[in-house]
């Protein structure tokens, strides 16, 4: 495949993650100013209900690619040494799986605390 082709998946995987992540926030935008959980446990039933837990373990992987190809784009065209980059990008995607471990774990564990 052709660079100009990883460019396009990279624009198209930018814009498919975007419409997921702009339709679930209006979700939970819409969840939270209309029924808002009246405590924490109220959250947590609602976090474990199965629909939500398969919303949000989606929204997860979904919106840290999103953040990934932002954040990349924005590295490449701005951070020119090579060795600033790679790092810069390393430390980027170890930030983004460690989020993205502990917000699944954060899922899972409502989903077994139910």
């Amino acid at each position: 495949m052709s660079r100009r082709a990883s460019g396009l998946k990279a624009w198209f995987l930018q814009r498919v993650t975007a419409v997921y992540v702009a339709l679930f926030g209006v979700y939970l935008a819409l969840g939270f100013s209309l029924a808002p959980p009246a405590d924490h446990a109220a959250l947590v039933a609602w976090v474990a209900s199965p629909w939500v837990a398969l919303g949000l373990l989606l929204f997860i992987p979904i919106l840290l690619a999103h953040a990934w190809v932002g954040i990349r784009d924005v590295f490449m065209d701005y951070m020119k040494p090579i060795a600033l980059r790679a790092t810069a990008l390393t430390l980027v995607g170890f930030v983004f799986l460690a989020s993205g471990l502990w917000a699944a774990q954060a899922v899972i564990a409502a989903r077994a605390f139910q």
